[in-house]
């Protein structure tokens, strides 16, 4: 009886489940929009390898007031890291700037970093062509350069790269490798970026503060394993506390990949929360909107509730009726809506680097929710055809 009244009324029942169907796909798709943010923040960050360490300068108060590049690390910091601190592997300390880089007749403004040898296998890099700067060019300050395979590509894009030259602030640069491809990590494309040995870099373009000294824009330390990490942190901190005879606040920090993950856990955790928020809300609407439906539906069918009940109905009966269209109307619409949104979800994962993705526990509960929704919704005109009285309504046939 239920389908045959939503099929009388074809259209009007088709806007009425639009609203829940929209509802359904939105929270399907947000949500699953932004699971694929969490899941590729922390594919990126699990790149880095489980036992790396970053020591960046300042502390969590500068950073929140805004100061940029606080010269509070320094390269004898990384120099005393190395030797000093038993539970390090390597250390890759590194500058970085943004610079204008030239080939020939094109230019890019890149970010250009001063590295050593360690750098490859602390932040596990490959090589795709050429080589990696060896300890006789960090000793000799020389002029080489590896790039990124999208610089390579933009600069670069006839013949080989390898051997060619580019300028950085009026100096000339050799090519002498080009990186495989990295992809990009926190925002930031590393295969368009550019490699000089460190002391090239403090040479040649950053220059040495006569105060501070050569200053590092952060440190990455790869402990000896994954077990060591806590040891590697607490030996890092001490050991850079009693170096800048600190008393009360670190003026650096220690962040592992422990920390990072739970970092960007909690914030892409929040915006999937407030994604399947705003979700929600459409579900909310369109719930109101079955509501709003079936009281017109119940003043337009008050002969028929009159003589169903002149036939024997009972008010049990009327209700059990508009519960099961409201049920219906909810629960088809939370189908097809959930059919979109997991199709969006799709389409986003294939067509975008975005990993989305939607687990079967999440679309049956979306599925529920709807079903919940319409049936909270159809109480009231359920309950209002209900109470009508048979022979009040059929007076007005």
């Amino acid at each position: 009886m239920a389908l045959g009244a939503l099929a009388a009324n074809r259209l009007r029942s088709a806007l009425t489940m639009l609203g829940i169907v929209i509802g359904n796909a939105s929270v399907i798709t947000l949500v699953g929009v932004g699971k694929g943010a969490q899941n590729l923040a922390e594919g990126q960050l699990s790149s880095l390898g489980a036992n790396v360490l970053f020591v960046v300068p300042g502390n969590n108060d500068t950073r929140r007031r805004g100061i940029a590049n606080p010269r509070t690390l320094v390269l004898e910091d990384a120099e005393a890291i190395a030797e000093q601190v038993p539970s390090v592997a390597r250390v890759a300390p590194q500058i970085t700037s943004s610079e204008t880089m030239r080939a020939g007749n094109r230019s890019a403004t890149v970010t250009v970093s001063g590295i050593t040898p360690d750098f490859l296998a602390v932040r596990r890099f490959e090589m795709g062509q050429g080589r990696f700067f060896s300890e006789q060019d960090l000793k000799s300050a020389r002029n080489v350069a590896v790039l990124g395979p999208d610089l390579a590509g933009r600069l670069l894009p006839e013949g080989g790269p390898i051997g060619k030259q580019v300028r950085i602030k009026n100096q000339t640069f050799q090519v002498i490798g080009v990186m495989a491809p990295k992809g990009a990590f926190l925002g930031q494309n590393q295969d368009d970026a550019a490699y000089v040995p460190l002391s090239t870099m403090v040479a040649r373009l950053s220059g040495r503060d006569p105060t501070y000294g050569t200053s590092l824009s952060f440190i990455s330390v790869e402990a000896r394993d994954p077990a060591a990490i806590s040891a590697a942190k607490f030996q890092i901190t001490n050991l850079l506390r009693q170096r800048h005879r600190i008393l009360r606040e670190d003026d650096f920090a220690v962040r592992s990949q422990k920390d990072a993950l739970s970092i960007v856990g909690t914030i892409t955790g929040g915006l999937t929360l407030m994604l399947g928020a705003i979700g929600a809300i459409s579900l909310l609407v369109g719930g109101i909107g079955i509501m709003n439906i079936m009281l017109v539906s119940v003043s337009e069918r008050t002969q028929e509730i009159g003589l169903r009940k002149a036939v024997g109905a009972r008010s049990g009966d009327v209700l059990l009726q508009f519960l099961v269209e409201a049920l219906v109307v909810s629960s088809l619409g939370g189908l097809l809506g959930s059919g979109l949104g997991v199709g969006a979800v799709m389409a986003v994962a294939a067509f975008t680097p975005l990993p989305a993705s939607i687990n079967a526990g999440g679309v049956i509960g979306t599925v529920v929710l709807s079903g919940s929704i319409g049936l909270f919704f159809g109480v009231v005109p359920a309950r209002r055809a209900s109470r009508l009285d048979p022979i009040v309504a059929l007076r007005r046939l």
